[in-house]
């Protein structure tokens, strides 16, 4: 039997239900479109994206590197719907994972419409910012670069912004100041990137902050503590499984895996009489919870799969593949 689906209007979006999925539909003169959030490792690529969707969906932390998957948030308001694509920072890659983040970062520029290029503006124009804007020019994407830190800019910081701006001059591109961390300049930011947008459709409900699954958030979130708490003792060879998720109508249960490298590891991560361990779960099971907005009872498992990072077949099973 077919089901005719329901029409409905609030404020100035027209809902149609059906059975599958709510599409909204635009009112007029309404843009969207992808943004790529693009950069070196550890410049606040993921803060900025958090603080423009107005909630955490990417994790942070002082550790570079931190990003591995091309993470999508989604701000809607009245006039547009942003799409923000969260990459892995560009860098020289070491191993077969970073070659994977890397190239996903470099299709990522070929896939949005607008790139917006963060910088560390506590520190000049390097090497390695070149290299990206380098790879930028090879692309006939709108660029808009964006200098962050600037709450935690020194006082030479006009030489620090001049070296930026020259290279921004130098190909055309806009520049922006901003902070990731405490929103100054954000609404500048937003705009702009509106500005560069062309008309087009709602791709997700306006409600909708991103278009990851919950279990995916769990293991980034869990991966956020460890590395919180082992700095770098336990840098990057951190994978997070979701071997089960249980929901009840008073709490969630959620089984996870932590895959390291090297038995060394492993005795990090459970600590002395199991401390580490219970420490990690008890602040990811806090941050789980404020995701689902419930009660979560949270089991953690260590595993050693040696040189998973090298290994094509553990990357895939891992979810680290190289995309489309």
């Amino acid at each position: 039997m077919s089901v005719e689906p329901k029409v409905t209007s609030i404020d100035n979006y027209s809902f149609s239900f059906s059975t599958e999925v709510m599409v909204p539909q635009a009112p007029p003169n309404f843009k969207s479109g992808f943004i790529g959030i693009i950069g070196r490792p550890n410049v606040g690529k993921s803060t900025l994206m958090n603080q423009l969707v107005g909630q955490k969906i990417a994790i942070t932390s002082p550790v570079a590197q931190t990003t591995r998957n091309r993470l999508r948030g989604i701000l809607t308001t009245s006039e547009a719907q942003l799409i923000f694509v969260d990459t892995p920072g560009i860098h020289k890659p070491h191993h077969q994972l970073g070659e994977v983040l890397v190239q996903n970062a470099k299709i990522a520029i070929e896939s949005v419409d607008v790139v917006l290029f963060v910088v560390d503006g506590t520190v000049a124009c390097g090497a390695g910012d070149r290299y990206i804007a380098d790879l930028l020019i090879r692309s006939t994407t709108p660029v808009i670069l964006g200098i962050n830190k600037t709450d935690q800019q020194p006082s030479n910081f006009q030489i620090i912004d001049e070296s930026y701006t020259e290279l921004a001059k130098s190909h055309e591109w806009e520049t922006v100041k901003f902070s990731a961390k405490t929103g100054l300049g954000l609404p500048q930011i937003q705009q702009l990137l509106i500005e560069h947008l062309e008309t087009g459709p709602l791709y997700y409900p306006p409600d909708l902050v991103t278009d990851q699954p919950e279990r995916f958030i769990m293991g980034e979130l869990i991966r956020e503590q460890i590395l919180l708490s082992t700095r770098e003792e336990v840098p990057h060879s951190v994978a997070i499984a979701i071997d089960k998720v249980e929901e009840t109508a008073n709490i969630t249960r959620v089984l996870a895996t932590i895959n390291v490298e090297r038995d060394s590891q492993k005795g990090i991560l459970i600590g002395k009489g199991g401390a580490m361990l219970k420490a990690i779960g008890s602040e990811a099971r806090q941050q789980i919870q404020k995701l689902i907005a419930g009660k979560v009872y949270l089991e953690l498992f260590v595993k050693v799969q040696p040189k998973w990072r090298q290994s094509r077949v553990s990357l895939a099973e891992l979810g680290y593949r190289v995309e489309e």
